[in-house]
């Protein structure tokens, strides 16, 4: 069965993107821990992300630190996380989340439920910043 990342990415799944191109796509996460808080999810339905093959692996946290710099040209942060847990959902997929401080990194305190327009927002925010630095987000 596919997961639940391979069906939002296939259209079976409603999802917000920011990022897609052959190797992987980018989507706002529907639990948030704060704004702009986006994953980076390979095509190949990889579970854990060290099996990923070497240069999807590459490309993943290339795209990972385009949505970086975009996130925080939108956002206005001091930094940008990165963090792989996996737990969640058996794909391989990287956060990319919006940070001032570590707290904004903590899964505990994740929104439970998004406004749709509001993440439409946030996503078109990320996408304005990712073509302001020339990059197409609709690659491939």
């Amino acid at each position: 069965m596919p997961s639940v990342f391979t069906r939002i990415i296939d259209g079976e799944l409603p999802g917000t993107f920011v990022w897609r191109d052959d190797v992987c796509v980018a989507f706002m996460s529907i639990n948030p821990t704060r704004a702009g808080h986006c994953l980076v999810v390979p095509r190949a339905e990889v579970d854990q992300w060290t099996d990923l093959d070497p240069a999807i692996r590459a490309h993943c946290f290339e795209i990972a630190g385009l949505i970086a710099e975009a996130c925080r040209t939108a956002f206005g942060t001091e930094r940008v996380g990165l963090v792989i847990a996996g737990f969640e959902v058996p794909h391989t997929h990287l956060h990319v989340i919006p940070a001032d401080a570590m707290a904004d990194l903590d899964f505990a305190r994740a929104a439970s439920s998004v406004d749709p327009d509001e993440v439409g927002s946030h996503a078109e925010a990320i996408r304005s910043a990712l073509r302001a630095r020339g990059h197409d987000t609709e690659v491939g």
